[in-house]
């Protein structure tokens, strides 16, 4: 009855959260003992409940059981699959309070953040640079290693970006996305365009 009243008699001694159930209690003061009963068989990774365990496994499995309704793209993850469909809604829920800008998660906020605070937390133990998210870190790490985990499928080779890979594709498929609104001239990259413009402009480029 007392998910209908909406009765909370018991109470965690720790944060003082109200909870219906002795069951639901125990599972969360799991986060302030660190208890991690379950554990992954094959990378022994531990976890506090069983349904984490369950999403973790699909990463062993490859099992991908939420798809997306658009593009039939496959997920590992029912709260993924929900953010990649504001791709395709547009949905942005997350503002910026200082800008207004719109991201369509936390995390991108939070990265986004960095640009008002200046705030570069991630330091590079090689060179000491430092970076306002651990994405940009691990890319940066990438030129200390010679790690080049994207390869093309095509003339295999390797690239330490994806988004590099993926402007190399280009030259397979002959794709050139970037217009010179001037002349049309099509180029396959911002890159090659900002340099063609200098041909309109007459801007000569900086020399040291």
């Amino acid at each position: 009855m007392r998910i209908h009243t909406g009765e909370q008699p018991l109470k965690c001694e720790v944060c003082e959260k109200m909870f219906s159930f002795n069951s639901t209690l125990k599972l969360h003061m799991r986060i302030h003992t660190g208890e991690k009963p379950f554990k992954c068989e094959i990378c022994e990774k531990m976890f506090t409940h069983i349904s984490n365990i369950k999403r973790h496994m699909r990463i062993h499995t490859g099992e991908r059981p939420f798809q997306c309704e658009v593009c039939e793209k496959m997920f590992t993850q029912k709260s993924v699959l929900k953010m990649h469909m504001r791709l395709h809604t547009g949905e942005k829920p997350f503002k910026c309070e200082l800008c207004e800008k719109m991201f369509i998660d936390n995390g991108h906020l939070r990265r986004h953040m960095s640009i008002h605070t200046d705030e570069k937390p991630f330091k590079c133990e090689v060179c000491e640079k430092m970076f306002t998210n651990i994405s940009d870190l691990k890319r940066h790490m990438r030129i200390h290693t010679g790690e080049r985990p994207f390869q093309c499928e095509i003339c295999e080779k390797m690239f330490t970006q994806k988004s590099v890979l993926k402007m190399h594709m280009r030259l397979h498929t002959g794709e050139k996305p970037f217009k010179c609104e001037l002349c049309e001239k099509m180029f396959i990259d911002k890159g090659h365009l900002r340099r063609h413009m200098r041909i309109h402009t007459d801007e000569k480029p900086l020399k040291c």
